[in-house]
């Protein structure tokens, strides 16, 4: 007994130590925002009203405008955030559930052929005349429904499962993100000369954060559809209810935990993602991670108003966290219930 209690008592006080750890820097963050100059500079203070005097000046002038615009870029990763993690998880979840409750046979040649005529088509159609965007989308147009056509046959070689599909989705994320953000740069600035803008655009700026989210959108949502279970559908089935309507009405409240809990994960992607920004904005989407990034530059290593900076930055997505968790934990309660 006293083994046990001592074993318990070095647990806890473990934790205790890792959790001041983790949360030292968000508590020395929150109180350097509300630290006056001098209490900066003059050495390390830890207490307000203690060792020194709280002001909100700091939040004033980041309000104000005097180190940059916060409001709009803050707007803008709202708007983006939350349009690409509703896209990424609607799309996602329905690539996860087909790949759990439908079997995929994708031939190894259907998918060369895909390569073959887009890359061929690309070149011969740029001799031909015709712009690179232009070029690409015919392309496209040509590969997409001639490899469809060819799955259909018997061809020779590998036949890829389900297991395959769900890999290339997570490969995706295994390239640089420099690879993409760089492709992406290259694709809009050429739909921009086709007087499609891309570049730093609201909708640019949502396609690449949906494109780049949903990998881990179905990877995470497939083990949640897996989990459920298929007799409620197979019911439903029966009674001639569509596919479409089960999914919606039957499939997904089911899953709801599974959902809210890869919707904060990919919000949290986006909200923080720093490269694809930098690249693909210029001055009228830039998002908080591009102004939090200038803060030491604009007017020197200001640390009170950088601390500013970082806590609006940081407030909305522990907000979020905080009421999603137990949205996520009502939802797992009413699932056990049931």
């Amino acid at each position: 007994m006293n083994r046990h209690r001592g074993s318990r008592a070095v647990t806890f006080a473990l934790c205790a130590i890792w959790f001041v750890v983790t949360i030292f820097p968000f508590y020395w963050t929150f109180v350097t925002s509300f630290k006056p100059p001098t209490a900066v500079n003059g050495g390390p203070t830890y207490l307000p009203f203690i060792d020194f005097e709280p002001t909100v000046k700091a939040y004033v002038d980041a309000w104000s405008g005097s180190r940059g615009d916060f409001f709009t870029p803050f707007l803008n990763s709202t708007l983006i955030g939350i349009s690409a993690t509703v896209l990424a998880v609607l799309l996602g979840s329905m690539a996860a559930y087909a790949l759990v409750r439908f079997q995929f046979r994708v031939r190894l040649l259907a998918g060369a052929a895909f390569a073959a005529i887009g890359i061929g088509g690309f070149l011969l159609f740029q001799e031909l005349g015709l712009s690179r965007a232009q070029a690409m989308g015919v392309s496209f147009l040509l590969a997409l429904p001639t490899s469809v056509l060819l799955n259909g046959l018997r061809l020779p070689g590998p036949v890829l499962g389900n297991n395959d599909v769900v890999f290339w989705f997570v490969s995706q994320r295994m390239f640089p993100p420099i690879v993409t953000a760089f492709a992406l740069y290259l694709l809009y600035s050429e739909l921009g000369k086709e007087g499609l803008k891309a570049l730093d655009t609201y909708w640019g700026m949502t396609l690449c954060y949906t494109s780049f989210s949903l990998p881990i959108v179905v990877w995470l949502m497939r083990d949640f559809f897996q989990a459920l279970p298929v007799e409620i559908e197979e019911a439903a089935l029966v009674d001639d209810v569509p596919r479409l309507r089960i999914f919606f009405e039957i499939v997904l409240p089911m899953a709801r935990p599974g959902l809210i809990a890869t919707s904060m994960i990919t919000l949290g992607f986006v909200w923080n993602e720093f490269l694809f920004a930098l690249l693909l904005t210029t001055s009228n989407w830039q998002t908080l991670p591009i102004i939090l990034s200038g803060q030491n530059s604009y007017r020197g290593d200001e640390w009170w108003a950088i601390s500013v900076a970082a806590m609006v930055s940081i407030t909305p997505m522990l907000v979020l966290a905080f009421f999603l968790a137990r949205l996520m934990r009502s939802g797992l309660a009413l699932g056990a219930i049931k």
